[in-house]
């Protein structure tokens, strides 16, 4: 899927409505639309990336750790960090990944079940 067909760029470039709860030069935080907690929002890099595995670690690093410190800023401003929060990027088919266009979602705003570690 090219950039030109996905919901993201379209949201980015401002053809497809999504309020904005924070934006970067790089970046954009919106809420998810089916929250899966209290506090849901996905940060997107405005570059098209389908997938995280398609990111070129050598060239994209800044873009990385860009993501995640937007992620850290979005959750301050939303009250998350005291607490807690979890982030999740779902990659390709197996992985749930259902926009292919790299995105990290952001949870907390309550005690979240299942554990990982």
């Amino acid at each position: 899927m090219s950039g030109l067909d996905c919901v993201f760029c379209k949201i980015i470039a401002g053809s497809i409505p999504s309020p904005r709860i924070f934006e970067t030069r790089e970046f954009i935080a919106i809420r998810d639309i089916q929250p899966q907690a209290k506090a849901h929002f996905l940060v997107i890099p405005k570059k098209h990336i389908q997938s995280l595995a398609e990111v070129n670690v050598n060239e994209e690093s800044t873009l990385l750790s860009g993501l995640l410190a937007t992620a850290i800023e979005v959750a301050k401003q939303e009250g998350l960090l005291e607490k807690g929060f979890r982030t999740v990027v779902n990659t390709r088919e197996w992985g749930g990944q259902s926009v292919h266009h790299l995105h990290l979602h952001v949870l907390g705003g309550q005690a979240l079940s299942g554990s990982f570690a």
